[in-house]
């Protein structure tokens, strides 16, 4: 399976993004707040939906939203080679695509490691902790140690999508 271009529309709603004018510009992930020209690139300069800048990357004068598509369409691989390849069990779009999502926003090792993966690959698993799918996936909602709203509404989102509920 492949990515879906509803899947992009929801990732792009989900990572959200900071333009100037029709231009996308560089922020900081942390905060969400564009930096500055000439400022210092601060650990985790972004741009687009997400997108991590690396070395050698200059994105100064800003990119177009095709630019930032593209880039996320980039991004989004290597998290849907993690599905791909931890995933036994025949899936509809749409869970495919909120396991992309997922795995995407919480890395591809915790994504291989998740209890996630393990209730989905076998419907006789059981977890002392999590007691289901949906508390093991709702257990991913913290950043910096600290419970955020912003992940648990993402979470939802995503078991909603792969409930095949409206989103």
């Amino acid at each position: 399976m492949k990515f879906s271009n509803n899947g992009i529309e929801l990732l792009k709603q989900l990572e959200g993004c900071v333009k100037i004018g029709n231009k996308h510009v560089i922020y900081d992930d942390k905060t969400g707040r564009p930096i500055c020209a000439g400022a210092p690139m601060p650990l985790g300069a972004t741009i687009g939906y997400g997108h991590l800048i690396k070395p050698g990357e200059d994105f100064k004068n800003g990119i177009t939203e095709n630019v930032a598509t593209n880039l996320l369409r980039a991004d989004i691989t290597v998290a849907q080679r993690a599905v791909q390849k931890n995933i036994m069990v025949q899936l509809t779009q749409n869970q495919f695509d909120a396991l992309v999502i997922f795995a995407y926003n919480i890395g591809t090792k915790n994504f291989a490691n998740s209890t996630v993966v393990k209730y989905i690959n076998n419907p006789n698993f059981h977890s002392t902790v999590y007691p289901n799918l949906e508390s093991a996936w709702r257990a991913w909602n913290r950043t910096g140690g600290a419970v955020s709203k912003g992940l648990i509404k993402r979470r939802q989102r995503e078991i909603d999508l792969f409930n095949n509920c409206r989103i």
